[in-house]
């Protein structure tokens, strides 16, 4: 496991990378006011499975770059995206968490070229539940002056997400928290989340009809996981991108809310590792004996 930069469209971002750079990669996009650690253990094991998996921090969040610029639209994270994967010398599978999975759609369905190899979404359809969006946004405008404590943190966390347990170690909160003037404030650009209303800091309600437009252009094995309990992504989400993408494979992950990663980290793994190896196998290693 080492961290690397990499660059963007005109910024650099920080990654974490798992395994070794010649296997074949997957790229894990996080979610709006998150960072790369949000996935927990899901690089440790694509890389027991012979994959080289970078956990990207997007822009203007964790140890990335902040645009200079303060575009934290979906435009400018779909460039970061397509950057990143044209630096790669393998066409990456794709997995994107809620922003993460936003850019992406747009990234490889609005993509006149080749952007990845397999796309997974991560609790996130061209149909977005605007009641969950502006409950994410409510949360996160709720920290917006930082937190006493780290406990303080932790509270506002099981408060928001009541079904997953509240850490007894809350050492793992300094990855997202940066203490700053006393109080522990989240590590990501205020700009992106001030005087926005849509999910994940975008500007206004999400762009339906051109998601939908690039979800339909997607040719790529593609499998949607959603959280069985999500507020974001409901049944009718899950209709549309069967007909949007009628290859699309579907995991519902019970006992799971947005946050599928976090709330079921080992189910998760488990049901994108099963598709990326069935859907884009590992080549044998050169002297293994495998024909």
């Amino acid at each position: 496991m080492n961290e690397r930069r990499l660059r963007g469209d005109g910024i650099e971002l920080t990654a974490t990378e798992y395994g070794d750079p010649t296997d074949p990669p997957i790229l894990l996009l996080h979610g709006g006011g998150q960072t790369r650690h949000a996935w927990g253990t899901a690089g440790e094991a694509f890389a027991r499975r012979g994959r080289y998996a970078l956990s990207v921090d997007l822009r203007g969040h964790g140890d990335s770059d902040w645009a200079p610029d303060g575009d934290y639209g979906i435009d400018a994270f779909a460039r970061d995206v397509r950057a990143v994967a044209e630096a790669l010398t393998q066409l990456p599978v794709v997995v994107g968490a809620s922003l993460g999975g936003l850019a992406s759609l747009i990234a490889i369905g609005e993509s006149a070229e080749p952007v990845a190899s397999a796309l997974v979404l991560v609790d996130v359809t061209p149909t977005i539940e605007m009641d969950g969006a502006l409950r994410i946004r409510r949360f996160m405008l709720g920290g917006m002056d930082g937190f006493a404590s780290l406990d303080e943190a932790a509270d506002a966390i099981a408060a928001f997400n009541p079904n997953r347990p509240r850490p007894s170690d809350l050492s793992g909160l300094r990855k997202n928290l940066r203490l700053r003037d006393g109080r522990w404030h989240w590590h990501w650009d205020p700009r992106f989340i001030r005087s926005r209303i849509g999910i994940d800091g975008q500007q206004g309600p999400v762009n339906h009809d051109r998601l939908a437009a690039a979800a339909a252009r997607i040719t790529v094995p593609t499998l949607l996981v959603r959280g069985r309990m999500s507020d974001i992504v409901s049944e009718e989400g899950v209709a549309e991108l069967r007909e949007l993408v009628p290859h699309a494979e579907v995991v519902d992950v019970a006992g799971a809310g947005h946050m599928v990663a976090g709330d079921r980290n080992d189910v998760f793994n488990e049901s994108v590792i099963e598709f990326v190896d069935r859907t884009i196998p590992v080549p044998p290693r050169p002297g293994s004996g495998s024909t």
